[in-house]
């Protein structure tokens, strides 16, 4: 599942008072490959307004388009699927109005939740938080790369690590066989979105090509 090799998570607040869009346009044109639309502050309307922004400009960069826990939403601008947890509708109710069509993933923090996501229908999981982020503060302390690669051998769909993934531990993260990496901060925070995401994805490259 190569269109989540590098899986870029939105929150308009790190992206330095610049525009969500012009950040999400950087980090595409520095090869993010998927974008899921996470802004749960806002209304419906607003939500909608940047759902249909967010959805032209990934699909001028052919990448995958997904909402957050909305899957009303995700069928009302073509999103390429939902990105749901544990306090979402069922992965298979989920499905059920989704159809099969389109993709959903998984936020799982625990490998049995992980397990019981992909028995019931999941696409692919994002497993974490691997280091510490003030993101994923309510669900504990960080699992680490040792859980992660355990996670990413005992299921049979892609896991994508997730929490506190930058520059100077992506190499480590690597070191669990996962599909790819989701990250926040490390793209939306950084004064050059575009390089920051480019580097990202060259360590995620180099690390394929010695596997």
């Amino acid at each position: 599942m190569s269109d989540f090799t590098l899986y870029l998570i939105t929150d308009r607040h790190q992206a330095g008072g610049r525009a969500l869009a012009e950040v999400v346009r950087l980090a595409l044109e520095g090869g993010v490959t998927a974008v899921q639309l996470r802004e749960k502050d806002l209304s419906g309307a607003e939500l909608y307004r940047v759902a249909v922004e967010l959805r032209r400009i990934t699909s001028d960069f052919g990448a995958r388009f997904l909402i957050n826990d909305r899957t009303d939403l995700a069928l009302a601008v073509d999103a390429d699927g939902v990105h749901i947890g544990v306090n979402n509708m069922p992965v298979a109710t989920v499905r059920r109005v989704l159809g099969q069509g389109k993709i959903i993933g998984y936020s799982a923090h625990a490998i049995d939740e992980a397990l019981c996501a992909q028995a019931d229908g999941a696409d692919f999981v994002t497993f974490g938080p691997v280091y510490s982020t003030p993101s994923k503060l309510a669900f504990g302390a960080p699992c680490g790369v040792r859980r992660l690669a355990e996670a990413a051998t005992a299921l049979t769909i892609p896991v994508i690590a997730l929490g506190g993934i930058n520059q100077a531990n992506i190499s480590e993260t690597l070191a669990a066989p996962v599909r790819g990496v989701a990250v926040i901060s490390a793209v939306l925070a950084a004064a050059d979105s575009r390089s920051a995401a480019s580097f990202l994805l060259k360590k995620i490259e180099e690390h394929a090509q010695h596997c």
